[in-house]
């Protein structure tokens, strides 16, 4: 697909996502990334109601905090609050994966870190097989 046609495909899948949560959605509320939580305004006979979320930026589901995951996939009735006895204050705050970007761990010896590692100490005796 040349690129101008994949610009088009996503612009059409935005624009009919954008008008089919306009439609059929209830926001729920936000994150602390901007991310806006939704919910459908019917369900049907039978199934449990929709929930989905729009990304700010690009759409990568680990942007989702722990708080709204649970509620995404109907663990939780409704986000937990701050305020809540299940958060606690050691918890480090959430992180989207940083994979495949700029920001992403490189180990020291890593090809884009200068590509040598330190030599063993003489602390490390390798293992082999009797």
């Amino acid at each position: 697909m040349s690129n101008g046609i994949a610009n088009l495909v996503d612009w059409l899948n935005q624009t009919y996502i954008r008008v089919f949560t306009k439609r059929n959605g209830v926001v729920v509320g936000t994150d602390r990334y901007g991310n806006t939580y939704y919910r459908s305004k019917t369900i049907a006979p039978g199934q449990r109601e929709r929930r989905w979320v729009m990304y700010v930026g690009e759409p990568e589901a680990t942007k989702v905090p722990p708080e709204w995951h649970g509620w995404l996939h109907h663990t939780h009735d409704s986000p937990i609050a701050e305020t809540s006895p299940l958060v606690k204050p050691w918890v480090k705050p959430h992180q989207p994966n940083a994979t495949g970007t700029l920001q992403a761990y490189r180990p020291p010896g890593h090809m884009l870190e200068g590509g040598r590692r330190a030599r063993a100490t003489g602390d490390y005796q390798a293992w082999t097989p009797d």
